[in-house]
């Protein structure tokens, strides 16, 4: 059986570290943006790291 191909949307929007964890970006930053508080913009920057929860199931999409 041939090896699975990696969901391109997928690898569009997250990277992998160096120790095997999966940085993604935020949600909301889009649009609306004077609607919503200074902090949650400012937090929204930074990337932050995928729960172990979610890993299980992006695994086979990687």
């Amino acid at each position: 059986m041939p090896k699975m191909k990696t969901k391109s949307a997928i690898k569009k929007r997250v990277k992998i570290t160096a120790n095997g964890k999966v940085k993604r970006g935020n949600a909301y930053r889009s649009h609306l943006a004077q609607n919503k508080s200074t902090k949650q913009k400012r937090h929204s920057r930074k990337s932050s790291e995928l729960s172990h929860s979610d890993f299980k199931r992006y695994k086979e999409l990687i």
